[in-house]
């Protein structure tokens, strides 16, 4: 997320008739997953700008799905932990690496009992400069076979999933998000203007009506005042699997507007350019 992880607050851009915002963080709305999804989990790592963290899905024994803008970049290991409460207040209970210019070891990670993994990005991945090319997925390979926290590894739907639906049923269609982003809600004190907010961090999904479908991207309504749905996904989120029925079809990529309270994007992981890719990682 890097950089573009603290574009919260930025104008939105326009690319191609396919408006983009910053890159999706937490969840509006939505419910605390417990163990609904274990095998959902929080990544943190490093890069040339800090320290930053994205959400992922488990989907063989050393393989872990999230967006490529949480991957890209990255300096040493990442971190990967599927605890669905990470922490109810500040501070969080992550390492800090010795070297944040170097990243994380393997070492550091495992002393504080967490996995370790490398970070691996689609060759292809357009950094959101090409609505026709964006393949932001990303794989962390990790160092050590991790097995399944559920009755077994989620599974990635198959190539043309997505297109199958009727552009006038997409509407109608629940989309399952998961992942560790920001709650949008008022505030205790202040202006009780909705804003997200960082603390509980823990895992959490959200239901979403389709809105919109390119060969690239799923976009859904992520308005929890939706009654179609229970809310969207905001900062956080990002790299989190988005599921229809049991098979995960996208991964959270980008969002629209500050507070998260609007169209959500996801990067269809049911294309051929994607599937192809992962297949090199044995998924």
């Amino acid at each position: 997320m890097r950089k573009r992880i603290l574009a919260a607050a930025i104008a939105l851009a326009t690319l191609a008739g396919l408006a983009v915002g910053a890159p999706a963080l937490a969840s509006t709305g939505g419910t605390a997953d417990g163990n609904t999804h274990p095998d959902v989990g929080l990544i943190l790592f490093y890069d040339a700008d800090g320290r930053f963290r994205c959400s992922a899905t488990l989907v063989s024994p050393t393989v872990v799905v999230t967006a490529a803008h949480c991957t890209s970049g990255t300096l040493g290991k990442t971190l990967v932990t599927f605890d669905s409460v990470i922490a109810e207040q500040p501070p969080t209970p992550f390492p800090v690496a010795a070297d944040p210019a170097a990243g994380y070891t393997a070492a550091e990670i495992t002393a504080a009992g967490y996995y370790s993994g490398t970070a691996y990005t689609h060759p292809a991945y357009s950094d959101f400069t090409d609505k026709d090319n964006w393949n932001d997925v990303g794989v962390i390979v990790l160092d050590q076979p991790v097995p399944s926290f559920g009755s077994g590894y989620p599974q990635i739907a198959p190539v043309g999933t997505l297109d199958a639906i009727k552009t006038s049923n997409l509407s109608k269609t629940l989309f399952t998000a998961v992942g560790y982003g920001t709650e949008v809600r008022k505030p205790e004190t202040g202006p009780q203007k909705p804003q997200p907010m960082t603390y509980p961090l823990l895992r959490r999904y959200v239901e979403m009506p389709g809105q919109k479908l390119t060969p690239q991207i799923l976009q859904t309504n992520g308005n929890p005042n939706d009654t179609r749905g229970t809310g969207g996904t905001c900062f956080g989120d990002s790299g989190g699997p988005v599921f229809l029925g049991d098979r995960i079809v996208a991964v959270t990529s980008y969002g629209y507007t500050a507070n998260c309270r609007y169209l959500g994007g996801y990067q269809r992981l049911d294309i051929p350019v994607v599937d192809a890719w992962l297949a090199t990682f044995g998924v």
